[in-house]
Protein backbone atom coordinates (compact mmCIF):
# COMPACT_ATOMS: atom_id res chain seq x y z
CA UNK A 1 0.00 0.00 0.00
CA UNK A 2 1.44 3.25 -0.96
CA UNK A 3 1.92 6.14 1.49
CA UNK A 4 0.46 9.60 1.45
CA UNK A 5 1.84 12.18 -0.45
CA UNK A 6 1.50 15.15 -2.54
CA UNK A 7 2.23 15.59 -5.89
CA UNK A 8 2.69 18.38 -8.26
CA UNK A 9 -0.74 18.66 -8.95
CA UNK A 10 -2.10 18.64 -5.02
CA UNK A 11 -2.93 14.85 -5.11
CA UNK A 12 -2.21 11.45 -4.04
CA UNK A 13 -0.13 9.48 -6.14
CA UNK A 14 0.99 5.65 -6.12
CA UNK A 15 4.27 4.97 -7.45
CA UNK A 16 3.03 3.73 -10.44
CA UNK A 17 0.78 6.94 -11.50
CA UNK A 18 4.02 9.31 -11.22
CA UNK A 19 4.12 9.54 -14.96
CA UNK A 20 0.38 10.37 -16.10
CA UNK A 21 -0.78 12.83 -16.74
CA UNK A 22 -1.94 15.89 -14.43
CA UNK A 23 -5.74 16.09 -13.72
CA UNK A 24 -7.76 18.42 -15.30
CA UNK A 25 -10.09 21.09 -13.22
CA UNK A 26 -10.63 24.40 -11.90
CA UNK A 27 -7.19 25.51 -9.77
CA UNK A 28 -6.46 28.16 -7.23
CA UNK A 29 -9.06 30.54 -5.45
CA UNK A 30 -12.41 29.34 -7.76
CA UNK A 31 -11.30 25.57 -6.18
CA UNK A 32 -12.27 26.48 -2.88
CA UNK A 33 -14.39 29.39 -3.43
CA UNK A 34 -17.43 28.21 -5.36
CA UNK A 35 -17.85 25.27 -2.91
CA UNK A 36 -18.05 28.09 -0.22
CA UNK A 37 -20.01 30.32 -1.91
CA UNK A 38 -22.16 27.68 -2.68
CA UNK A 39 -22.79 26.59 1.05
CA UNK A 40 -23.12 29.63 1.91
CA UNK A 41 -26.10 30.51 -0.42
CA UNK A 42 -27.42 27.47 0.49
CA UNK A 43 -27.20 27.27 3.82
CA UNK A 44 -28.28 31.00 4.53
CA UNK A 45 -31.52 30.99 2.53
CA UNK A 46 -34.27 31.51 5.32
CA UNK A 47 -32.06 31.04 8.08
CA UNK A 48 -33.96 32.75 10.54
CA UNK A 49 -36.79 30.60 9.59
CA UNK A 50 -37.24 28.11 12.13
CA UNK A 51 -38.11 29.04 15.36
CA UNK A 52 -35.64 28.81 18.27
CA UNK A 53 -35.43 25.16 19.95
CA UNK A 54 -34.26 24.38 23.47
CA UNK A 55 -30.14 23.81 22.89
CA UNK A 56 -30.70 27.27 20.92
CA UNK A 57 -32.26 28.60 23.52
CA UNK A 58 -29.75 27.25 25.86
CA UNK A 59 -27.22 28.92 24.48
CA UNK A 60 -29.19 32.42 24.34
CA UNK A 61 -28.91 31.95 27.82
CA UNK A 62 -25.91 31.18 28.86
CA UNK A 63 -24.21 33.15 26.30
CA UNK A 64 -25.69 36.19 27.63
CA UNK A 65 -24.55 35.81 30.77
CA UNK A 66 -21.74 37.82 32.14
CA UNK A 67 -18.12 36.04 31.56
CA UNK A 68 -17.83 35.02 35.39
CA UNK A 69 -21.19 33.83 35.47
CA UNK A 70 -20.38 32.19 32.40
CA UNK A 71 -18.13 30.23 34.30
CA UNK A 72 -19.62 29.55 37.53
CA UNK A 73 -22.11 28.09 35.20
CA UNK A 74 -19.70 25.64 33.72
CA UNK A 75 -18.59 24.37 37.08
CA UNK A 76 -22.29 23.28 37.28
CA UNK A 77 -23.35 21.73 33.92
CA UNK A 78 -22.26 22.45 30.06
CA UNK A 79 -18.67 22.23 30.52
CA UNK A 80 -18.06 20.57 27.59
CA UNK A 81 -20.08 22.98 26.15
CA UNK A 82 -18.20 25.90 27.71
CA UNK A 83 -15.50 27.00 25.06
CA UNK A 84 -18.43 27.76 22.49
CA UNK A 85 -20.53 29.51 25.50
CA UNK A 86 -17.49 31.52 26.19
CA UNK A 87 -17.17 32.56 21.57
CA UNK A 88 -21.02 33.22 21.55
CA UNK A 89 -20.85 35.78 24.74
CA UNK A 90 -18.13 37.69 22.47
CA UNK A 91 -19.98 36.90 19.10
CA UNK A 92 -23.49 38.30 20.68
CA UNK A 93 -21.80 41.56 22.25
CA UNK A 94 -20.59 42.72 18.87
CA UNK A 95 -23.86 41.34 16.82
CA UNK A 96 -26.76 41.29 19.02
CA UNK A 97 -28.92 38.07 19.33
CA UNK A 98 -31.00 37.79 16.36
CA UNK A 99 -31.88 34.47 15.33
CA UNK A 100 -29.88 35.67 12.09
CA UNK A 101 -26.77 36.48 14.51
CA UNK A 102 -26.91 33.17 16.53
CA UNK A 103 -26.82 31.04 13.79
CA UNK A 104 -24.51 32.97 11.15
CA UNK A 105 -21.37 31.55 13.25
CA UNK A 106 -22.70 27.99 12.52
CA UNK A 107 -23.11 28.71 9.17
CA UNK A 108 -20.25 30.38 8.48
CA UNK A 109 -18.01 27.45 10.06
CA UNK A 110 -20.21 25.20 7.46
CA UNK A 111 -18.96 27.31 4.25
CA UNK A 112 -15.61 27.29 5.31
CA UNK A 113 -15.89 23.34 5.80
CA UNK A 114 -16.93 23.48 2.12
CA UNK A 115 -13.73 24.95 1.23
CA UNK A 116 -11.62 22.41 3.49
CA UNK A 117 -13.67 19.57 1.57
CA UNK A 118 -12.62 20.76 -1.74
CA UNK A 119 -8.95 21.84 -0.79
CA UNK A 120 -9.13 17.93 0.72
CA UNK A 121 -10.22 16.39 -2.18
CA UNK A 122 -7.81 18.29 -4.89
CA UNK A 123 -4.48 16.77 -2.42
CA UNK A 124 -5.99 13.19 -1.83
CA UNK A 125 -8.05 12.84 -5.79
CA UNK A 126 -7.46 15.74 -7.84
CA UNK A 127 -8.51 18.84 -8.29
CA UNK A 128 -11.97 17.74 -10.01
CA UNK A 129 -12.73 15.40 -7.30
CA UNK A 130 -12.29 18.42 -4.62
CA UNK A 131 -14.68 20.93 -6.12
CA UNK A 132 -16.81 18.10 -6.60
CA UNK A 133 -16.75 17.39 -3.28
CA UNK A 134 -16.64 20.62 -2.09
CA UNK A 135 -19.88 21.18 -4.42
CA UNK A 136 -21.65 18.16 -2.85
CA UNK A 137 -21.40 19.03 0.92
CA UNK A 138 -22.78 22.31 0.33
CA UNK A 139 -26.17 20.49 -0.88
CA UNK A 140 -26.10 17.71 1.85
CA UNK A 141 -29.29 18.65 4.12
CA UNK A 142 -27.74 17.99 7.44
CA UNK A 143 -25.18 21.20 6.65
CA UNK A 144 -28.37 23.44 6.24
CA UNK A 145 -29.57 21.70 8.96
CA UNK A 146 -26.80 22.93 11.98
CA UNK A 147 -25.53 25.46 9.92
CA UNK A 148 -29.11 27.52 10.71
CA UNK A 149 -28.44 26.37 14.67
CA UNK A 150 -27.08 28.05 16.90
CA UNK A 151 -24.75 25.05 18.76
CA UNK A 152 -20.87 23.69 18.09
CA UNK A 153 -21.96 21.00 15.98
CA UNK A 154 -20.86 23.22 12.59
CA UNK A 155 -17.66 24.87 14.25
CA UNK A 156 -17.14 21.16 15.26
CA UNK A 157 -17.50 19.92 11.98
CA UNK A 158 -15.11 22.69 11.03
CA UNK A 159 -12.37 22.06 13.07
CA UNK A 160 -12.06 18.02 12.39
CA UNK A 161 -11.99 19.11 8.65
CA UNK A 162 -9.14 21.78 9.15
CA UNK A 163 -7.50 19.29 11.72
CA UNK A 164 -7.38 16.56 8.67
CA UNK A 165 -5.62 19.31 5.94
CA UNK A 166 -3.06 20.55 8.60
CA UNK A 167 -2.70 16.51 9.65
CA UNK A 168 -2.14 15.99 5.72
CA UNK A 169 0.31 18.78 5.07
CA UNK A 170 2.42 18.06 7.86
CA UNK A 171 3.00 14.34 6.73
CA UNK A 172 4.28 16.08 3.57
CA UNK A 173 7.46 17.43 5.96
CA UNK A 174 7.20 15.53 9.11
CA UNK A 175 10.43 17.21 10.67
CA UNK A 176 8.31 20.53 10.25
CA UNK A 177 7.42 21.63 13.93
CA UNK A 178 5.81 24.63 12.98
CA UNK A 179 3.23 22.38 10.78
CA UNK A 180 2.60 20.09 13.69
CA UNK A 181 1.95 22.64 16.10
CA UNK A 182 -0.84 24.21 14.02
CA UNK A 183 -2.15 20.10 13.67
CA UNK A 184 -1.89 20.31 17.42
CA UNK A 185 -3.94 23.78 18.11
CA UNK A 186 -6.10 22.10 16.23
CA UNK A 187 -6.62 18.95 17.88
CA UNK A 188 -6.82 21.40 21.10
CA UNK A 189 -9.76 23.19 19.38
CA UNK A 190 -11.62 20.00 18.89
CA UNK A 191 -11.68 18.39 22.03
CA UNK A 192 -12.56 22.15 23.74
CA UNK A 193 -15.54 21.88 21.31
CA UNK A 194 -16.76 18.85 21.52
CA UNK A 195 -14.72 15.84 23.09
CA UNK A 196 -16.34 12.95 21.22
CA UNK A 197 -15.03 14.60 18.30
CA UNK A 198 -12.04 13.34 19.43
CA UNK A 199 -12.38 9.86 18.08
CA UNK A 200 -11.42 11.23 14.80
CA UNK A 201 -7.60 11.26 16.25
CA UNK A 202 -7.47 7.59 15.31
CA UNK A 203 -8.50 7.52 11.71
CA UNK A 204 -5.70 10.42 12.12
CA UNK A 205 -3.33 7.64 13.38
CA UNK A 206 -3.89 5.39 10.60
CA UNK A 207 -2.45 7.90 8.26
CA UNK A 208 0.18 8.90 10.35
CA UNK A 209 1.22 4.89 10.66
CA UNK A 210 1.19 4.57 6.53
CA UNK A 211 3.63 7.52 6.55
CA UNK A 212 5.73 6.21 9.16
CA UNK A 213 6.45 3.02 7.40
CA UNK A 214 8.67 5.63 5.58
CA UNK A 215 9.19 8.43 7.67
CA UNK A 216 9.78 7.59 11.68
CA UNK A 217 9.54 11.10 12.01
CA UNK A 218 5.71 11.29 11.59
CA UNK A 219 4.73 8.98 14.13
CA UNK A 220 6.82 11.19 16.46
CA UNK A 221 5.71 14.35 14.86
CA UNK A 222 2.13 13.21 15.28
CA UNK A 223 2.40 11.97 19.27
CA UNK A 224 4.01 14.70 20.39
CA UNK A 225 1.12 17.19 18.74
CA UNK A 226 -1.54 14.92 20.19
CA UNK A 227 -0.39 15.00 23.46
CA UNK A 228 0.19 18.56 23.39
CA UNK A 229 -3.41 19.42 22.02
CA UNK A 230 -5.20 16.46 24.29
CA UNK A 231 -3.08 18.27 27.37
CA UNK A 232 -5.00 21.33 27.18
CA UNK A 233 -9.03 19.40 26.88
CA UNK A 234 -7.81 17.80 30.56
CA UNK A 235 -9.89 20.22 32.82
CA UNK A 236 -12.86 19.87 30.15
CA UNK A 237 -12.80 16.62 30.42
CA UNK A 238 -12.56 15.97 34.56
CA UNK A 239 -15.39 18.83 34.62
CA UNK A 240 -17.26 16.24 31.75
CA UNK A 241 -17.27 13.10 33.58
CA UNK A 242 -19.01 14.55 36.72
CA UNK A 243 -21.48 16.23 34.33
CA UNK A 244 -22.16 13.53 31.86
CA UNK A 245 -24.65 11.58 33.67
CA UNK A 246 -27.31 14.92 34.15
CA UNK A 247 -26.27 16.14 30.41
CA UNK A 248 -27.31 12.29 28.24
CA UNK A 249 -29.26 9.96 30.93
CA UNK A 250 -31.74 10.38 27.83
CA UNK A 251 -29.82 8.83 25.47
CA UNK A 252 -30.70 5.31 24.72
CA UNK A 253 -27.96 2.28 24.52
CA UNK A 254 -27.37 2.04 20.33
CA UNK A 255 -28.28 -1.59 19.70
CA UNK A 256 -26.67 -3.28 16.46
CA UNK A 257 -29.02 -1.46 13.49
CA UNK A 258 -28.24 2.01 15.21
CA UNK A 259 -25.02 1.83 13.59
CA UNK A 260 -27.01 1.57 9.46
CA UNK A 261 -30.40 3.78 11.14
CA UNK A 262 -27.51 6.61 12.58
CA UNK A 263 -26.47 7.52 8.42
CA UNK A 264 -29.78 8.93 7.27
CA UNK A 265 -29.70 10.83 10.71
CA UNK A 266 -26.14 12.05 10.04
CA UNK A 267 -27.00 13.45 6.54
CA UNK A 268 -30.63 14.73 7.43
CA UNK A 269 -32.08 12.96 4.50
CA UNK A 270 -32.44 8.65 3.54
CA UNK A 271 -31.95 10.11 0.09
CA UNK A 272 -28.90 11.93 0.37
CA UNK A 273 -27.46 9.53 2.31
CA UNK A 274 -27.80 6.96 -0.07
CA UNK A 275 -26.51 8.81 -3.07
CA UNK A 276 -23.40 9.85 -0.76
CA UNK A 277 -22.83 6.63 -0.27
CA UNK A 278 -23.10 5.01 -3.62
CA UNK A 279 -20.54 7.76 -5.04
CA UNK A 280 -18.21 7.10 -2.25
CA UNK A 281 -18.27 3.70 -3.34
CA UNK A 282 -17.65 4.35 -6.63
CA UNK A 283 -14.17 6.58 -6.10
CA UNK A 284 -11.30 5.29 -7.73
CA UNK A 285 -9.76 2.67 -6.18
CA UNK A 286 -5.96 3.29 -7.63
CA UNK A 287 -5.50 5.84 -4.75
CA UNK A 288 -5.51 3.09 -2.05
CA UNK A 289 -4.34 5.00 0.55
CA UNK A 290 -6.64 8.21 0.30
CA UNK A 291 -9.47 5.53 -0.15
CA UNK A 292 -8.07 4.23 3.53
CA UNK A 293 -8.14 7.73 5.26
CA UNK A 294 -11.17 8.71 4.04
CA UNK A 295 -13.24 5.60 4.71
CA UNK A 296 -11.60 5.37 8.25
CA UNK A 297 -12.67 8.98 8.63
CA UNK A 298 -16.16 8.12 7.58
CA UNK A 299 -16.33 5.24 9.19
CA UNK A 300 -14.35 4.21 12.67
CA UNK A 301 -15.58 7.07 15.00
CA UNK A 302 -19.16 5.72 14.86
CA UNK A 303 -18.06 2.82 15.70
CA UNK A 304 -15.79 4.10 18.60
CA UNK A 305 -18.83 5.97 20.09
CA UNK A 306 -21.16 3.14 18.96
CA UNK A 307 -18.48 0.69 21.12
CA UNK A 308 -18.20 3.74 24.12
CA UNK A 309 -22.02 3.65 24.21
CA UNK A 310 -22.75 0.29 25.21
CA UNK A 311 -22.01 1.17 29.24
CA UNK A 312 -24.02 2.83 31.28
CA UNK A 313 -23.58 6.47 29.56
CA UNK A 314 -24.29 6.44 26.14
CA UNK A 315 -22.99 9.01 23.26
CA UNK A 316 -24.27 7.79 20.30
CA UNK A 317 -26.49 10.86 18.88
CA UNK A 318 -26.13 11.90 15.61
CA UNK A 319 -25.26 15.37 16.50
CA UNK A 320 -22.37 13.98 17.62
CA UNK A 321 -21.26 12.30 14.91
CA UNK A 322 -21.59 15.23 11.85
CA UNK A 323 -18.03 15.26 11.83
CA UNK A 324 -17.66 12.92 9.57
CA UNK A 325 -19.66 14.93 6.66
CA UNK A 326 -16.47 15.93 5.15
CA UNK A 327 -15.05 12.86 4.67
CA UNK A 328 -18.21 11.31 3.14
CA UNK A 329 -17.96 14.68 0.72
CA UNK A 330 -14.58 14.14 -0.19
CA UNK A 331 -15.43 10.28 -0.96
CA UNK A 332 -18.51 11.08 -3.12
CA UNK A 333 -16.47 13.93 -5.10
CA UNK A 334 -13.67 11.70 -6.23
CA UNK A 335 -16.49 8.93 -6.77
CA UNK A 336 -18.50 11.46 -9.27
CA UNK A 337 -15.00 13.00 -10.70
CA UNK A 338 -14.71 9.81 -11.48
CA UNK A 339 -17.95 8.88 -12.94
CA UNK A 340 -18.23 11.56 -15.14
CA UNK A 341 -16.14 12.72 -18.23
CA UNK A 342 -17.09 16.66 -18.73
CA UNK A 343 -18.34 19.44 -16.54
CA UNK A 344 -21.63 18.96 -17.91
CA UNK A 345 -21.69 16.02 -16.98
CA UNK A 346 -20.73 16.99 -13.59
CA UNK A 347 -23.37 19.75 -13.54
CA UNK A 348 -25.84 17.45 -14.24
CA UNK A 349 -25.39 14.80 -11.29
CA UNK A 350 -25.17 17.97 -8.68
CA UNK A 351 -28.42 19.25 -9.97
CA UNK A 352 -30.06 15.98 -10.03
CA UNK A 353 -28.79 15.11 -6.44
CA UNK A 354 -30.16 19.16 -5.71
CA UNK A 355 -33.59 17.76 -6.79
CA UNK A 356 -33.30 14.55 -5.44
CA UNK A 357 -32.87 16.06 -1.81
CA UNK A 358 -34.79 19.48 -2.45
CA UNK A 359 -38.08 18.68 -0.52
CA UNK A 360 -35.30 17.25 2.77
CA UNK A 361 -33.88 21.12 2.44
CA UNK A 362 -37.68 22.32 2.05
CA UNK A 363 -38.78 20.71 5.07
CA UNK A 364 -35.17 21.93 7.30
CA UNK A 365 -36.58 25.79 7.18
CA UNK A 366 -40.51 25.15 8.23
CA UNK A 367 -41.32 26.92 10.99
CA UNK A 368 -40.17 24.35 13.49
CA UNK A 369 -37.86 22.34 11.51
CA UNK A 370 -35.82 22.27 14.54
CA UNK A 371 -37.69 20.77 16.76
CA UNK A 372 -37.22 16.65 17.52
CA UNK A 373 -40.31 16.44 19.87
CA UNK A 374 -43.57 18.45 19.93
CA UNK A 375 -43.19 21.41 17.98
CA UNK A 376 -43.79 24.69 20.47
CA UNK A 377 -44.92 28.08 19.54
CA UNK A 378 -42.74 30.46 20.98
CA UNK A 379 -43.62 33.41 18.79
CA UNK A 380 -47.20 32.57 18.98
CA UNK A 381 -47.36 32.66 22.80
CA UNK A 382 -45.29 36.03 22.80
CA UNK A 383 -47.98 37.53 20.41
CA UNK A 384 -50.63 36.28 22.63
CA UNK A 385 -49.02 38.05 25.48
CA UNK A 386 -48.15 41.68 23.84
CA UNK A 387 -51.95 41.02 22.38
CA UNK A 388 -53.28 41.89 26.45
CA UNK A 389 -50.47 43.12 27.86
CA UNK A 390 -50.18 45.85 30.78
CA UNK A 391 -47.52 47.71 32.44
CA UNK A 392 -46.92 45.40 35.85
CA UNK A 393 -48.14 42.05 35.00
CA UNK A 394 -46.38 38.80 36.05
CA UNK A 395 -46.23 35.74 34.42
CA UNK A 396 -46.04 31.96 35.91
CA UNK A 397 -44.05 29.79 33.06
CA UNK A 398 -44.45 25.49 33.62
CA UNK A 399 -40.57 24.20 32.56
CA UNK A 400 -41.80 20.84 32.90
CA UNK A 401 -41.23 18.57 30.34
CA UNK A 402 -39.48 18.36 26.54
CA UNK A 403 -39.76 22.13 26.31
CA UNK A 404 -38.06 22.86 29.23
CA UNK A 405 -36.72 26.14 28.34
CA UNK A 406 -39.98 26.99 28.09
CA UNK A 407 -39.28 30.67 29.59
CA UNK A 408 -36.76 31.83 27.72
CA UNK A 409 -38.11 30.76 24.86
CA UNK A 410 -41.60 33.18 25.30
CA UNK A 411 -39.04 35.75 27.05
CA UNK A 412 -36.61 35.32 23.70
CA UNK A 413 -39.62 36.31 21.02
CA UNK A 414 -40.99 39.53 23.69
CA UNK A 415 -39.69 42.67 23.34
CA UNK A 416 -36.42 43.25 25.68
CA UNK A 417 -38.03 46.33 26.99
CA UNK A 418 -41.45 43.63 28.27
CA UNK A 419 -40.50 43.09 32.21
CA UNK A 420 -42.90 40.45 33.61
CA UNK A 421 -41.86 39.47 37.29
CA UNK A 422 -42.11 35.62 37.31
CA UNK A 423 -44.52 35.03 40.43
CA UNK A 424 -43.38 32.03 41.86
CA UNK A 425 -39.54 32.51 41.58
CA UNK A 426 -37.12 32.34 44.35
CA UNK A 427 -33.47 32.17 42.33
CA UNK A 428 -33.18 32.76 38.68
CA UNK A 429 -31.27 30.28 36.81
CA UNK A 430 -28.33 32.69 36.51
CA UNK A 431 -27.94 33.39 39.72
CA UNK A 432 -27.90 29.56 40.66
CA UNK A 433 -25.13 29.02 38.56
CA UNK A 434 -27.30 26.75 36.81
CA UNK A 435 -29.90 26.51 33.75
CA UNK A 436 -32.84 25.62 36.09
CA UNK A 437 -33.74 28.42 38.29
CA UNK A 438 -35.20 27.69 42.72
CA UNK A 439 -38.88 27.86 43.20
CA UNK A 440 -40.55 29.15 45.88
CA UNK A 441 -41.65 26.20 48.73
CA UNK A 442 -44.55 28.02 49.72
CA UNK A 443 -46.02 29.50 46.40
CA UNK A 444 -48.66 32.06 48.34
CA UNK A 445 -46.01 33.27 50.06
CA UNK A 446 -44.37 34.58 46.89
CA UNK A 447 -47.81 36.60 45.68
CA UNK A 448 -47.92 40.15 45.79
CA UNK A 449 -50.71 42.42 45.05
CA UNK A 450 -50.56 41.46 40.73
CA UNK A 451 -54.06 42.00 39.62
CA UNK A 452 -52.83 39.98 36.21
CA UNK A 453 -50.69 37.25 35.30
CA UNK A 454 -49.88 35.75 32.62
CA UNK A 455 -49.73 31.66 32.52
CA UNK A 456 -47.34 29.87 30.08
CA UNK A 457 -47.15 25.99 30.06
CA UNK A 458 -46.86 22.81 28.36
CA UNK A 459 -49.17 20.76 26.08
CA UNK A 460 -53.06 21.78 25.41
CA UNK A 461 -55.01 20.27 28.86
CA UNK A 462 -58.86 22.27 29.40
CA UNK A 463 -57.92 23.54 32.58
CA UNK A 464 -54.54 25.10 31.80
CA UNK A 465 -53.68 25.19 35.88
CA UNK A 466 -53.68 21.57 35.42
CA UNK A 467 -50.34 21.99 33.94
CA UNK A 468 -48.52 23.45 36.93
CA UNK A 469 -47.68 22.18 40.54
CA UNK A 470 -50.54 21.27 42.85
CA UNK A 471 -49.51 23.90 45.06
CA UNK A 472 -49.09 26.58 42.68
CA UNK A 473 -52.74 25.99 41.17
CA UNK A 474 -54.28 25.63 44.59
CA UNK A 475 -52.86 29.64 45.33
CA UNK A 476 -53.82 30.51 42.00
CA UNK A 477 -57.48 29.49 41.29
CA UNK A 478 -58.26 30.59 45.32
CA UNK A 479 -57.16 34.08 44.46
CA UNK A 480 -57.18 34.31 40.54
CA UNK A 481 -59.95 33.96 37.39
CA UNK A 482 -59.23 32.52 34.09
CA UNK A 483 -59.82 35.69 31.86
CA UNK A 484 -58.56 34.20 28.58
CA UNK A 485 -57.28 30.89 26.73
CA UNK A 486 -54.98 30.88 23.89
CA UNK A 487 -53.68 26.98 22.65
CA UNK A 488 -51.16 26.88 20.65
CA UNK A 489 -48.75 24.28 19.15
CA UNK A 490 -46.77 22.19 21.92
CA UNK A 491 -48.36 24.94 25.04
CA UNK A 492 -50.97 27.31 26.06
CA UNK A 493 -51.52 30.83 26.78
CA UNK A 494 -53.70 31.90 29.71
CA UNK A 495 -54.36 35.57 31.53
CA UNK A 496 -55.24 35.29 35.04
CA UNK A 497 -57.13 38.11 36.44
CA UNK A 498 -57.79 38.83 40.31
CA UNK A 499 -60.99 37.83 41.76
CA UNK A 500 -62.80 41.37 42.89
Amino acid sequence: MAILTRSTEGAEVQPNEAQQPPTRGPSGLWLWLWPTLATLAVTGFRIDAPQLVTDELVTWDVAKRSFGQILATLHNVDAVHGTYYVLMHGWMTVFGDSPLALRLPSALAMAGTAALVALTGHRLFGRRAGMCGGLLFALIPAVSRFAQEARSYALVVLAVGLATLLLLRALDVPRSWRRWAGYSLCVAIIGLLHLVALTVLLPHLVATVLRARHERWALWGFCLAVLAGTACVIPVVLSGRSQVSQQLWYVPRPDAWGLVDIWPKVFASGLCAGAVIALAVVAPKKRRAALLLCAALAVLPPLVVWVASQGDISYFRFQYLLFTLPAWAVLAGAGLAAATTSRVAVTAALTAIALLVLSDQHKLRGEYAHHDDVPTDYVGAAEAIMKYHRPGDAVVYNREGPAWMLDQGVRYYLPRDVKMREVFLATPAVDNDELFPVYCMEPAGCLKDESRIWLVVPGNKPDPLDAVPASQAWVLRTLYKNYGTERLSGLTVALLQRKV
